[in-house]
């Protein structure tokens, strides 16, 4: 039987969230130890990849389970007990041939960031920058909407046969101190989110331009090249 579940996780236990040779510390082995633990020897399938430190509120896994686990709500409370780091929040049922990431439709990422000294209980979870113009933000992360080829906004290394995404919308909102940026596409590359976080706050920052973010995104140039920090990146939503 198949199950679909909706996890979340603090990255910062993780070396990210897909399963590694160089190390056994990443979400998928800890939550294949853990289902071993129970006596269910599945492999899990995520809906995307989340690199070191990036959190998740809502990953989509996949998995077997054996026919007499039948007590979804008692897997759950089993789960939980032996995961660190890591918390089912959700378990259904679903069609024999779901995959996780293959099905997804939509994904969203967050972006949390403030402007002022982080305290201590926020250095893994939000990240820093100076005062930028709001305005230019928003007009930045608007040139990221739509079909784009995302090759100069990833890191190399994208295991994919395309890297044309499609980004249906972007945000930028200010809750109290925190700052939130949004992004929802059908999926994303590599590095890519913190790419273009990292353009889009470049440019409210005047370091580069607009038209130097138009001129990246048709591939004609790259003027930013650096990663946004990771501890404010959050996946948020798959949709399906």
């Amino acid at each position: 039987m198949r199950v679909k579940a909706i996890i979340a996780y603090d990255g910062g236990h993780f070396y990210g969230f897909q399963r590694q040779k160089s190390t056994p510390n990443t979400v998928t082995q800890h939550f294949e130890e853990s289902l071993k633990k129970i006596n269910i020897l599945s492999s899990i399938r995520g809906s995307g990849r989340t690199d070191s430190d990036v959190h998740a509120t809502h990953q989509v896994i996949d998995f077997e389970i054996p026919h007499f686990w039948t007590n979804l709500d008692k897997l759950k409370s089993e789960l939980n007990k032996r995961l660190k780091g890591v918390k089912v929040r959700k378990l259904c049922f679903v069609v024999d041939d779901f995959h996780a990431r293959f099905w997804a439709k939509k994904r969203e990422y967050k972006y949390i960031f403030k402007t002022t000294p982080l305290n201590p209980f926020e250095e893994n979870y939000i990240s820093y920058y100076p005062l930028f113009d709001e305005d230019i933000l928003k007009n930045a992360l608007k040139l990221f909407e739509g079909t784009h080829d995302f090759t100069l906004f990833s890191k190399r290394g994208s295991v994919t046969h395309t890297n044309i995404r499609h980004i249906y919308k972007t945000s930028y909102k200010r809750y109290k101190n925190y700052h939130i940026i949004t992004f929802e596409a059908n999926g994303f590359l590599r590095s890519q989110v913190r790419m273009m976080v990292e353009a889009s706050m470049n440019c409210a920052l005047n370091k580069i331009t607009i038209q130097d973010i138009k001129a990246q995104i048709n591939l004609k140039a790259t003027y930013s090249k650096t990663l946004a920090q990771p501890y404010g990146l959050y996946l948020t939503n798959v949709k399906y």
